[in-house]
């Protein structure tokens, strides 16, 4: 087998690009380079508040070691040698998650954004940016979870919807529009509800199928038609189960979508999750067949380039495998990470793609 041969590093090429990115201040170059000033002898990071330099007194370095080695010291404004912004709003943004989740009732967002340092305006904006939602809506996501979770362990939907920190039932009933499931139903186990599933083999191993009355809510794969149905079993011990010819059509179709993973998926979908879940994904069904996105370039599609974790966690809980083909989402470098149903299900389904 012959390697092809590395391309050279062209540093006239490199350099440009880097000028370009220093002259629109780019956020996200502060990892890829730092640049020293010959006339004051001092480095920066791209996205430093001063001035910007002539071109004729850059030079560009690939970390601030090099910059320092050639006799460059570090700015004062931008401290290249620590924490980048990027870093330091992803820092604050944890923090105000973790206030937000801790507070009880609705949570004071004044007061976190001055625990932030920041302006009420300017910790709103860096928090959309990260997460893709207001704190409002973070937290709103966070009560339906909360009330959800309740439900599931059997809570009546009155303590639910107390304990979760609803004003008025009419708010929640408002926030849960889409469950697909009443909320009554969920706090006995899916009491109630009409929920249609079947495991079926498929050269993947085997696939659990679950429809609700709005579409399909679960699409599983595994390596025991046992333990498959017995999760499903758990989640919903009290739904109605059925099964109708109509319903082993569309177990077909899923049979076909996972041995064909590039062929359109027509039947309705009963997706459910939080409103950044939900975002995450509609943009995977975007992807095309036979492509691939790196987890960076999802959240950056999403309007929130620094929240490649939460992208990742919502990858990560897509229950309904394939026809929200999160198996198109890599690494960086195209490398195989973490799937929900296993890389090597991951890997051959790409194959099928023809990748």
């Amino acid at each position: 087998m012959t390697l092809a041969a590395r391309p050279a590093f062209d540093r006239a090429l490199w350099e440009s690009d880097c000028w370009a990115r220093l002259e629109q201040r780019q956020a996200d170059a502060d990892r890829a380079f730092v640049y020293g000033v010959v006339s004051t002898g001092i480095y920066c990071r791209p996205g430093c508040p001063s001035r910007l330099p002539r071109r004729e007194n850059v030079r560009f370095f690939a970390d601030a070691a090099a910059a320092r080695r050639a006799g460059f010291r570090a700015c004062l404004r931008c401290d290249p040698d620590g924490a980048s912004r990027a870093e330091r709003e992803a820092a604050l943004v944890a923090k105000a998650v973790a206030l937000i989740e801790s507070a009880e009732g609705r949570p004071a967002f004044d007061a976190i954004a001055r625990s932030c340092g920041m302006s009420r305006h300017h910790f709103h904006r860096m928090f959309k940016a990260a997460t893709s939602m207001t704190p409002g809506s973070y937290f709103a996501a966070i009560k339906k979870r909360r009330a959800l979770d309740s439900l599931g362990q059997g809570e009546s939907v009155t303590t639910a919807i107390a304990a979760a920190g609803y004003g008025s039932p009419s708010r929640f009933y408002e926030g849960v529009a889409d469950l697909g499931a009443r909320p009554r139903a969920l706090s006995r186990g899916g009491a109630g509800e009409h929920i249609r599933f079947t495991v079926a083999a498929c050269s993947l191993g085997f696939v659990l199928v679950a429809a609700t009355q709005k579409g399909i809510c679960a699409i599983e794969l595994g390596d025991g038609a046992d333990a498959l149905a017995a999760d499903f079993r758990r989640r919903f011990a009290r739904a109605c189960l059925a099964e109708d010819a109509a319903f082993s059509q569309a177990v077909a179709d899923v049979v076909t979508l996972v041995e064909e993973p590039s062929r359109a998926f027509a039947l309705p979908l009963d997706v459910r999750g939080t409103v950044f879940q939900e975002k995450i994904w509609r943009l995977l069904r975007e992807i095309p067949p036979g492509e691939t996105m790196t987890y960076g370039e999802l959240a950056a599609k999403a309007g929130c380039p620094s929240a490649v974790r939460a992208v990742a966690r919502a990858c990560a809980s897509n229950a309904i495998a394939v026809a929200i083909p999160c198996h198109r989402v890599v690494g960086k470098g195209g490398t195989l990470t973490g799937y929900r149903w296993g890389v090597e299900r991951k890997a051959a389904l790409l194959k099928r793609e023809g990748r």
